[in-house]
């Protein structure tokens, strides 16, 4: 499902000129090359991304000392790696905490459990994609940067794989 998210982005520049009807976009994607399976799930995942985007933005105060507490299952979903990426984005004012708990949301309803950060990285780039976030370069690059995994040692010995 993460390579039909990636797909959507590099195809359709913008969410708006992506297709909003769901038999549409998934005869593009089966067209594509995408299995069934894949794209049911995309889709699914996409709406929910739309509809949560189209809600009124949760009042959330952005006092420098308040901190976000991780449900169990939150913990359970997303690694230490994935949470702190979260607190640089937003630390950093790529993210507000609005955009945080739409990503965190958007992450819990990934189906398989656990996401890693390869895939945390993905979610983080919809969301904003899908609010028309202008992004930096830098931060676009980081976002479509795929972690490596330990162990799998690229020949040249650089430790990331670019996605696109």
């Amino acid at each position: 499902m993460i390579d039909i998210l990636v797909y959507l982005f590099e195809t359709y520049g913008y969410a708006d000129a992506c297709p909003a009807e769901p038999e549409q976009l998934a005869r593009k994607l089966s067209a594509a090359g995408f299995e069934e399976e894949e794209i049911s799930d995309a889709i699914e995942w996409l709406e929910g991304l739309r509809e949560i985007s189209g809600q009124p933005a949760p009042v959330i105060n952005s006092d420098s000392r308040a901190f976000r507490i991780f449900s169990d299952e939150e913990l359970a979903c997303l690694d230490a790696s994935c949470r702190g990426f979260l607190a640089f984005l937003e630390s950093s004012g790529v993210l507000n905490a609005g955009q945080r708990e739409v990503i965190i949301e958007r992450a819990m309803a990934l189906p398989g459990g656990e996401v890693s950060l390869s895939q945390f990285k993905i979610i983080v780039l919809m969301v904003l994609w899908q609010q028309q976030v202008n992004l930096d370069m830098l931060v676009l690059d980081e976002l479509l940067t795929e972690e490596v995994e330990d162990g799998d040692d690229l020949p040249d010995g650089s430790e990331a794989v670019t996605v696109h």
